[in-house]
């Protein structure tokens, strides 16, 4: 069995839980997505940061 951890959305609480232990709400899992050599959508994220410094 995989744990994942989870952050709540509302509370900013984390768990191992499906539900958040204080509100009930929403959980997000906090592990960013996986590397790809081949990067599909880099050229944009890239221009997006870019952009978002100026």
């Amino acid at each position: 069995m995989k744990m994942k951890m989870h952050k709540c959305k509302k509370c900013n609480i984390y768990t191992i839980k499906d539900k958040c232990p204080k509100c009930g709400g929403k959980l997000n899992v906090i592990y960013p997505p996986k590397y790809s050599i081949e990067d599909k959508f880099g050229k944009y994220r890239r221009k997006l940061k870019k952009e978002s410094k100026m």
